[in-house]
């Protein structure tokens, strides 16, 4: 099971990246290359502990949705999701925050399983897994940006914080 580690420091916040990182309305922006969007359950707003979303998106050329649930939770440090239904096999994502150098680091953990046995194994040794961690470092960035800009506010808009 590939397991893909990212680490990505950011001047604002816990509390807003926290959020941020959980947004589905960030989430949405920080995807935009794969015309992904919320079909089904929590389709706007932040994502709490037991909710799941359905998103459907465009990789590899084919239309495909993904169904996760979040599963841990402890605002701001860390929040996980897993996947319900979808098209890996399996696939769990753990979220963890840490104040640092005046500012928050955010880590990815990404554990995710091909289908289809030993092809599988294959596609994830060959391309699945780099396709995985350009996908995830496009989204860290995007969140980077939008945390340390001033249109945070529009995704977050009943936080009410001081900068420090």
């Amino acid at each position: 099971m590939p397991l893909i580690k990212l680490d990505t420091w950011i001047s604002a916040p816990i509390e807003r990246v926290f959020d941020l990182a959980r947004s589905i309305d960030a989430h949405m922006l920080s995807t935009d290359g794969t015309e992904e969007r919320a079909i089904a359950g929590r389709t706007t707003g932040l994502i709490e502990l037991g909710e799941s979303v359905t998103w459907e998106a465009r990789h590899f050329g084919i239309k495909q949705q993904l169904t996760v649930k979040i599963v841990a939770f402890d605002r701001p440090h860390l929040f996980g999701d897993e996947m319900i239904k979808g098209a890996f096999s399996s696939m769990n994502h753990t979220h963890r925050f840490t104040e640092t150098n005046g500012g928050t680091l955010m880590s990815d953990e990404f554990f995710f399983r091909a289908p289809l046995g030993i092809l599988g194994r294959m596609a994830e040794t060959l391309f699945l897994t780099r396709y995985m961690r350009n996908f995830l470092v496009k989204r860290s960035l995007c969140l980077k940006q939008l945390a340390e800009s001033s249109n945070w506010q529009r995704f977050l808009p009943s936080i009410r914080e001081c900068d420090h």
